[in-house]
């Protein structure tokens, strides 16, 4: 999908500033509807190149043009979930979104990084924690657009049943049926310093191989989910139950034994782990914790979800 349309200089097109401008909310918005940085990027990409395609008369003509890049941008990204779920189907085990790496925003991980301008950020929020994006992901494409439009970032229902392509009280239903979904998925998370308190016991229990120690942290009924896509090992169906779990991921220790390291960062904008192997990141590990227990574990390990993370 990426184009490759030709860069166009500030100096030739003084409207370049403005539209430019708009890549922070487009990058925003393709990440919350496709769970990856990098078809966010294409979609922003693509967007572009059909902006530039058109005449500077066609241009002129749009009133707001970051509100015609919302809308194409929100197309592509609904033909995209469409076809995703047919390419799900030879998904080799578990899909799980992409994870963000930094406490409160993204900076994509191109060479020349250091100077990155602002508009290549996603702000972090609950609407990208990995809870949220994994219900997200459950929706109907049209659902999810529906209510990451109006819900997320406020459109009225009448530019929303533009993107969608049905009228604004269907776009109304499909955003209600959404949030459903959403409340009915929806644990109540503690403060974020209680939540990195329970992760770092987990790292601490689970390099110690403490299977005891692991069963007391996770809740009984506690899932871990791993992605591996087909390009690293992992377990492809979710394992369940605390003891379970907690008896999996011993193993999973001895095998890797000193030459994987742990750490604590951000996930997604929550308490995770990094697992690095020789000094590349092998493995981001999402949480989902409940009170004083974890509910939820996702484990990243496709590489080609881990690219940003191999610059932090």
């Amino acid at each position: 999908m990426t184009t490759g349309a030709e860069p166009v200089d500030e100096q030739s097109d003084p409207g370049l500033s403005a539209i430019m401008g708009e890549r922070r909310r487009l990058i925003n918005l393709g990440y919350r509807l496709l769970g990856s940085l990098s078809d966010a990027e294409d979609v922003v990409q693509e967007t572009y190149a059909r902006w530039y395609a058109m005449s500077p008369q066609e241009q002129r003509a749009i009133e707001v043009p970051g509100a015609w890049l919302m809308t194409v941008a929100g197309r592509i990204c609904l033909n995209l979930l469409g076809s995703a779920r047919a390419r799900r189907e030879t998904y080799v085990g578990e899909w799980i979104p992409e994870p963000l790496p930094e406490p409160t925003e993204w900076i994509t991980g191109r060479p020349g990084a250091d100077g990155i301008d602002p508009a290549d950020r996603v702000t972090l929020d609950e609407s990208v924690t990995m809870a949220f994006l994994v219900v997200l992901d459950a929706m109907t494409p049209a659902e999810r657009v529906a209510f990451v439009l109006h819900d997320v970032f406020r459109y009225p229902f009448g530019e929303v049943a533009e993107i969608v392509g049905r009228t604004p009280a269907a776009c109304r239903q499909l955003a209600s049926s959404a949030r459903r979904r959403v409340r009915t998925a929806r644990t109540p998370a503690g403060p974020e310093a209680g939540q990195a308190a329970i992760v770092r016991r987990f790292r601490t229990a689970w390099e110690a191989q403490d299977v005891d120690a692991l069963i007391g942290l996770l809740d009984p009924a506690a899932t871990a989910t791993a992605d591996g896509g087909g390009l690293a090992v992992t377990h492809l169906h979710p394992i369940v139950g605390g003891e379970r779990i907690a008896r999996a991921y011993v193993r999973i220790a001895r095998l890797a034994g000193h030459r994987t390291t742990y750490a604590e960062c951000t996930v997604n904008g929550r308490p995770g782990l990094v697992a690095r192997q020789g000094g590349d990141v092998a493995t981001v590990f999402a949480f989902g914790v409940v009170g004083e227990r974890i509910e939820r574990i996702w484990a990243v390990r496709n590489p080609e979800k881990l690219r940003p993370w191999q610059t932090t």
